[in-house]
């Protein structure tokens, strides 16, 4: 299938948010609390937006709302397709070349074509995970989930001391 098909076979951003079954509430609550910066200039053309995602994620309950601000302001019309029922068009967007982590947004011109492509993470954000998970041993080893979660309470408490650091600096 070409991206103008998946993007036809996709659902509305609304119909999405108001099927969810997870995170909803932490959804509408972020989308709530994001302001765009001011300043924010139209884009040069008209694209629309293919969203690959689950309800369950947290990636996608802090990011789907902040694209959904994105693309009320730049007149962006978004599709939802649920990964699980396309991973045909999951697996040419995987993380690293195995992993089908989300969401990823896939930004297409008026004729279907790729633009741009986001997700699952910033940048940053990404390879910091990226980071954490190549200290953890194989997933079949017997401290796996020991050590799993032993690493997101570190990051946990890594990033509470930055936060608290930026605050510091703001007051």
């Amino acid at each position: 299938m070409t991206l103008e098909q998946w993007f036809e076979k996709g659902m509305s951003i609304e119909r999405y948010v108001s099927e969810m079954e997870k995170n909803k509430e932490h959804l509408h609550y972020i989308y709530e609390q994001f302001k765009l910066p001011e300043g924010q200039d139209q884009f040069g053309q008209n694209l629309r937006a293919i969203i690959l995602t689950e309800d369950w994620c947290g990636d996608a309950m802090v990011n789907v709302p902040i694209l959904m601000h994105i693309a009320e302001h730049h007149n962006i019309e978004l599709r939802v397709l649920l990964r699980d029922e396309t991973l045909e068009l999951m697996d040419q967007y995987l993380t690293n070349g195995t992993a089908r982590s989300i969401p990823i947004f896939i930004f297409i011109d008026d004729e279907g074509h790729e633009v741009a492509k986001w997700g699952p993470r910033a940048p940053e954000v990404q390879e910091r995970v990226s980071a954490l998970m190549s200290k953890l041993p194989e997933k079949t080893a017997p401290n796996y989930d020991e050590e799993f979660k032993k690493s997101n309470q570190d990051n946990d408490d890594d990033v509470s001391r930055r936060r608290a650091n930026l605050v510091r600096r703001l007051s």
